[in-house]
């Protein structure tokens, strides 16, 4: 087996509800010149060895030394433009993590978003928890994703690499995820076993559960119909399940992407939904009323989306429970996400 074809495998099984939701994660191998990393927006179960982007590594070493805007926006673009410039093949846009994936030396990069992890990521006691499980991980404070993320990562690498003498192989990411990297997949195998496995016992020892309690509730015909003539196009389409504690405010990037980060609860009237969009700037994907929870969209995969994505959040406060309760994302650090064309780009691939 090729390392393309190994690093397909690792994302077909990685790229499971129990590690990613949607477009969620990306994954990448690497040899000295070129850096394949999974497109923009795809599914790591989706992927094969045509559909990974193939990047010039020089290029994209190049990154790391350009003098770059001050403003965000046009920070971003030039780091866009470049990122395309690497691009060797017709395999689409590379994810925004791409630079981050070249920074590691390892061979093979995984990066996930699973609920276990985010229960640790998220919580108000996370880095002390994860310095705790995982003495040998890089925790790295909450930071805006794409250039800034990656160019203070390479700097806490370096900084790790003087200390201990190899690179970390695992990175967490607070409200993020985790990046797993290593020259082997056995050893990318046996590390997110470990991750796992230890964070498992954790909330075992906690007596915290590690399912979500969705109880089961009738639909009702009539708040079906009332969504759709409150919400129109947007509620073209819509999933439903019983009631649970919808996350009353954002996560993480993902959250933001699929289910947005503030859930419409109220009266179904055009004035509470016009309401809502004046303040929040879009439409709500996820509705909690009656005795049911609704993700809503202009795709039956958008809703479906948008309610896997508000269980997941919801599971992620449960479980945050195990190491002193959820860290909600800042006003500050929403608004990037909510405004960042990359993430629009993502959303729309849905």
């Amino acid at each position: 087996m090729t390392e393309l074809e190994t690093i397909v495998a690792l994302s077909h099984e990685f790229g499971t509800v129990d590690y990613v939701k949607g477009g969620g994660g990306n994954t990448s191998v690497k040899n000295d010149t070129t850096l394949w990393v999974k497109p923009s927006g795809t599914t790591l179960g989706g992927l094969t060895t045509e559909t990974f982007v193939a990047m010039n590594r020089e290029i994209i070493n190049g990154l790391y030394a350009v003098q770059t805007p001050a403003e965000s926006a046009d920070r971003e673009e030039l780091v866009k433009n470049m990122m395309a410039e690497a691009v060797e093949n017709d395999a689409g846009r590379p994810s925004v993590e791409a630079p981050l994936h070249n920074v590691f030396e390892a061979i093979y990069v995984v990066h996930t978003h699973p609920a276990l992890v985010n229960g640790l990521t998220c919580a108000k006691g996370g880095e002390a928890a994860c310095k705790r499980l995982f003495p040998d991980a890089l925790w790295v404070e909450y930071i805006d994703p794409g250039y800034t993320l990656c160019m203070e990562v390479r700097k806490r690498i370096e900084g790790y690499k003087a200390e201990n003498g190899n690179e970390p192989a695992l990175l967490v990411l607070q409200n993020h995820g985790i990046f797993i990297a290593a020259d082997t997949p056995d050893a990318i195998r046996a590390l997110y076993k470990r991750v796992m496995e230890a964070l498992e016992a954790e909330y075992a020892n906690t007596g915290v559960s590690l399912v979500l309690d969705i109880p089961e509730t009738p639909g009702a015909a009539e708040v079906e119909e009332q969504i759709k003539t409150t919400f129109g196009d947007n509620a073209a389409f819509m999933a439903s399940c019983g009631t649970f504690d919808v996350a009353p405010g954002p996560i993480t990037p993902d959250h933001l992407v699929y289910s947005k980060a503030f859930p419409y609860v109220g009266n179904l009237t055009e004035a509470g939904a016009a309401a809502y969009e004046a303040e929040r700037g879009y439409a709500p994907k996820v509705i909690v009323a009656g005795t049911r929870v609704y993700g809503i969209g202009n795709s039956q995969k958008n809703a479906d989306l948008a309610l896997e994505l508000a269980q997941d959040g919801a599971l992620v406060i449960q479980l945050a429970q195990a190491f002193g309760g959820i860290n909600y994302m800042t006003d500050a650090q929403r608004e990037f996400i909510e405004n960042w064309e990359v993430e629009s780009y993502r959303s729309k691939q849905v």
